[in-house]
């Protein structure tokens, strides 16, 4: 049977990313200057999705109002609240329920950033009539992911959520398939796990346990899951990198004299001055200043934003921040609306920094 729906998450706190994300939805963070969740959406359209399920925090509208109904990729997509609080992701598969009814379906957790494409992994699902498909990856910290157990005949038997000594170096990543009812008839028979939720872990291996057709597939090409803020900036860095030549188009205002080197974007209405260095792969948005600063590689940076004196590379700076000062700036988040600007008097510095602000000095 056709995959043709998925769910995607568009809810939680993403606390690891804070402050960041105490005033913009993970989701909604940008990778090469678009929206993280944008990336989840296209490879779910690619597969043959034609309707997408994502939830949000209770009260929260800015998804909806930023990813629309779905026109954009010629399919549709709703929204529904996350009830009862943060409860694990296997609630929010459940709350979905009646979106989903009897049919086949994708859950697609929109914080993993993967390059290969997800139709191979349909494919296998629909040829073997599996009643659940788990994508595997490598990984080095595999005590952070769900992790499969396997016999000697590298059969799965098991899932374990979180181990604290994994058997292997193999996670389950975000990206999950699923046959008719089963997946809502095991929801019935879990509980919560001891940090008081109902882990996704806890479905698969009540799957494994009851004799269900499972099966697993290595994605191929890389993956990660963007929980880290260096996460985000490797899986920034790697889209950069593997984007091509065509995405990348001047149509702002250059002066004779600035260095390009590489593969460089630069939005409309934004001025160039002489005196900058531009090394790619970089995109620069919207109606940016930049004047004798030096950018690059692998950075990206926001719609209305002014850089004068820095040096900045490996970062992603969001909207409308105000950059000022002779700095060097790597491997750094920086979000919207930021001022970061020279001290002109002697007395000490004047700082307004948030809750779980890193920095450097």
């Amino acid at each position: 049977m056709k995959i043709r729906k998925a769910i995607l998450t568009g809810g939680g706190r993403a606390t690891r990313l804070h402050p960041i994300t105490t005033t913009i939805n993970k989701h909604l963070l940008p990778l090469a200057n678009k929206p993280m969740i944008f990336y989840a959406i296209e490879k779910a359209v690619e597969a043959g999705i034609e309707e997408i399920f994502i939830n949000t925090n209770p009260g929260e509208k800015d998804l909806e109002n930023f990813i629309g109904d779905g026109g954009h990729w010629g399919i549709k997509i709703k929204f529904f609240e996350q009830t009862g609080g943060p409860q694990g992701i296997a609630h929010v598969v459940n709350e979905a329920k009646d979106f989903i009814g009897d049919e086949p379906f994708m859950f697609y957790l929109s914080d993993n950033i993967i390059f290969g494409s997800l139709k191979p992994l349909f494919e296998e699902f629909e040829k073997n009539n599996y009643d659940c498909m788990l994508a595997l990856s490598e990984v080095s910290d595999p005590q952070r992911f769900g992790v499969p157990i396997f016999d000697g005949n590298k059969k799965l038997i098991d899932v374990l959520e979180k181990p604290a000594n994994p058997q292997n170096n193999f996670a389950v990543t975000g990206i999950y398939l699923y046959g008719p009812k089963l997946f809502f008839e095991a929801f019935q028979n879990i509980k919560k796990s001891d940090r008081g939720e109902y882990e996704i872990s806890s479905i698969h291996s009540n799957f494994l346990k009851n004799n269900k057709n499972v099966g697993y597939k290595e994605i191929t090409g890389w993956w990660k899951d963007t929980g880290k803020i260096e996460d985000l900036l490797i899986a920034s860095r790697l889209l950069l990198e593997e984007m091509p030549e065509t995405n990348f188009s001047n149509y702002g205002t250059i002066e004779d004299g600035v260095q390009i080197k590489g593969k460089v974007h630069i939005g409309l209405g934004s001025k160039i001055a002489k005196d900058v260095v531009l090394i790619g792969p970089i995109i620069i948005g919207e109606n940016c200043i930049l004047s004798n600063c030096k950018i690059g590689p692998n950075t990206t940076i926001g719609s209305g934003c002014e850089i004068k004196n820095a040096t900045i590379k490996d970062s992603i700076i969001l909207d409308n921040t105000y950059i000022d000062v002779d700095l060097s700036i790597a491997n750094s988040l920086i979000g919207k609306n930021v001022k970061i600007i020279k001290k002109t008097t002697t007395d000490g510095r004047s700082m307004l920094i948030g809750d779980k602000t890193i920095v450097e000095i």
